[in-house]
């Protein structure tokens, strides 16, 4: 998965202080692109490459490298690199996997810093705080910490077929995929598994059993994965607004997504090699 990276650990202490120095990797997003080359190797522009305002801001490192990011989004680089969409780039085959990591997160936190300009309770400009990671009311003194959202990701089984979904035409994706969604106000991660596969497809599930957990940056969640069985009636009654298909699919069958990025491929290949 995209946060296996060898034995390097991201480090997400909070240390306002550090200044960058010429080889850290800056960060330059503009709404859903960032700033990167060809060579995915080493696909993002260091700091003294960058010409922006403002001071850069420390995001955390990865074993010895240093990742920073910058909200000036008029931001320019040598003409090696080029804003692309951030999703497009998690398809590149000769991408470091530990750099394509660090770009997630550093999305994640791009979109809470820019969302949190001013504070949501009086409008007054917001301040980044000197001891944690979180935006501070410069008026009220509100706090607003970095939201991350919880969300499940289902393999729904049925004796030795899993159910494989395809995403409603509009979404971008066009690969196989398991039953997911967000955990509502109130609710444990069981229920919203319940929940989620009643409303996607109809079913009833037993045995809910939990598998592993994933940080997915593009979308600010963490996921947590399930596998469960179906419980009665294996009749699939399909959420054309959220799925344009949803298929019972023999373990010979199962092909996976197109790289080893995401917990929800992990799931489709354990399942498909008899691993569940």
């Amino acid at each position: 998965m995209i946060q296996e990276i060898g034995t390097d650990r991201l480090d997400n202490s909070y240390s306002p202080d550090i200044a960058p120095s010429a080889g850290d990797t800056l960060f330059c997003f503009r709404d859903n692109d960032v700033l990167a080359s060809d060579d995915m190797t080493a696909p993002f522009p260091r700091t003294g490459e960058v010409r922006h305002s403002g001071e850069p801001l420390y995001l955390f490192s990865i074993g010895s490298r240093r990742y920073f990011l910058t909200l000036d989004e008029t931001a320019t680089a040598p003409e090696r690199y080029s804003y692309a969409n951030v999703r497009q780039l998690r398809r590149c085959p000769d991408a470091d996997k530990a750099e394509l990591f660090a770009m997630f997160t550093a999305y994640h936190l791009y979109k809470w810093y820019s969302s949190g300009r001013f504070c949501g309770v009086c409008g007054a400009p917001t301040a980044h705080d000197t001891k944690e990671r979180a935006l501070r009311c410069t008026e009220c003194g509100y706090i607003v910490y970095p939201r991350i959202s919880p969300a499940v990701i289902v393999g729904v089984t049925n004796g030795d077929k899993l159910l494989l979904t395809r995403y409603a035409k509009g979404r971008g994706v066009a690969f196989d995929a398991l039953v997911a969604g967000f955990t509502e106000i109130g609710e444990t991660l069981e229920q919203t598994v319940e929940r989620e596969v009643m409303e996607e497809v109809g079913l009833r599930v037993k045995n809910i059993r939990y598998y592993k957990s994933q940080p997915w940056g593009l979308s600010g969640t963490i996921l947590a994965g399930f596998y469960c069985d179906v419980d009665g009636d294996d009749t699939i009654t399909l959420d054309e607004s959220e799925l344009s298909a949803a298929v019972w699919t023999s373990r010979a069958d199962i092909v996976g997504q197109p790289d080893d990025m995401s917990l929800t491929n992990e799931m489709m290949k354990n399942f498909r090699d008899g691993k569940v």
